[in-house]
């Protein structure tokens, strides 16, 4: 595979040493294309230099509220437990709610 390549790139070289030139002629056919090309570089430095240029400002700085330091609040084990009993007239039972207890 590398053979092939190698002799593909080096038929390629040989094409173009050994083709004849032909001869060419310009003719001022690059005259248009010059004045177009001038014409909107011209335009495009003086339209860029004649612009408003907008100011940007950046927001206004902000202050916020000094850092405090909030002492941990203690540790303190709690649990569920059943409390009373407590009559419910709605449902007409008696009812022990669950409590949480903390010690």
């Amino acid at each position: 595979m590398k053979a092939l390549a190698a002799a593909l790139v080096a038929t390629s070289f040989a094409m173009t040493a050994i083709s004849v030139p032909t001869e060419v002629r310009a003719d001022n056919s690059g005259a248009v294309a010059a004045g177009v090309a001038g014409g909107l570089l011209g335009g495009l430095l003086l339209g860029s230099a004649v612009a408003p240029r907008p100011y940007y400002y950046g927001p206004a700085p902000y202050y916020g509220p000094a850092p405090v330091y909030a002492e941990p609040a203690p540790y303190r084990r709690c649990y569920w437990t059943r409390g009373e009993p407590v009559w419910d007239g709605w449902r007409g039972v008696w009812v022990r709610p669950r409590v949480q207890v903390c010690d």
